[in-house]
């Protein structure tokens, strides 16, 4: 059970000091909005450099931007971990997820509430993570959206069918509250903002959470 806290819930003044209180979590979930794909603008390529250069912990790079075709390789070539990048916004999501693994990062396909995960299942194997978004991508502290969970039990299932080694995350409203219901549902790996960094003790919410989805994994 993998916890990402999201820094767009951190202090972006002091950031360094916001990502050393998450160094127990499994990465540093990074939300890179353009303000055309979302109504959100948060940070580009110079601070994700930045937080790169003094995180502890791996980084996974969530793009919420147009035009990731052209976009996406050059995170990648940050040496982040992971880039994900949404499957509404690319022409050819297979092809730029090879590109993503050829530079060297994992590579995540994300769809927004309203999107149909169903095409994209066969393209699994093309991915090491599939995201399913539990809120509409643009802004941290918005409600878990429990109706989702029919489409992670969807991508559990074609995960476990297809024996495939495939993170399937989750992103939007997770909290104690939720994180039961996104594990019962086949989740594995859990964006968290908010229930982290608005929490006085960033280490006892992550392993609260994690302890928590534990509990009700598969």
């Amino acid at each position: 059970m993998r916890i990402q806290p999201s820094i767009l819930s951190a202090d972006f003044v002091n950031m360094q000091a916001a990502i050393e209180t998450i160094a127990s979590a499994d990465a540093v979930h990074v939300d890179v909005m353009d303000n055309h794909f979302v109504p959100n603008l948060t940070f580009g390529p110079a601070m994700v450099t930045r937080v790169q250069a003094v995180s502890p912990i791996p980084l996974d790079v969530h793009l919420m931007i147009t035009d990731v075709d052209r976009w996406a390789p050059g995170y990648a070539e940050l040496g982040v971990f992971s880039v994900t990048f949404h499957a509404e916004a690319t022409e050819n999501p297979v092809a730029l997820a090879r590109r993503l693994r050829e530079i060297g990062a994992r590579a995540g396909l994300a769809v927004k509430p309203g999107t149909d995960v169903r095409p994209y299942l066969e393209m699994l194997p093309e991915f090491d993570q599939l995201l399913v978004m539990t809120v509409e991508p643009g802004f941290g502290g918005q409600s878990f959206l429990a109706d989702m969970m029919p489409k992670v039990a969807a991508v559990r299932s074609a995960v476990a069918v297809g024996g495939l080694d495939v993170w399937v995350q989750v992103d939007g409203g997770i909290s104690l509250d939720t994180i039961a219901q996104a594990a019962e549902a086949g989740a594995d790996t859990f964006v968290a903002g908010s229930s982290v960094f608005g929490s006085p003790d960033a280490a006892a919410a992550i392993s609260g959470l994690r302890s928590a989805a534990a509990a009700h994994s598969h």
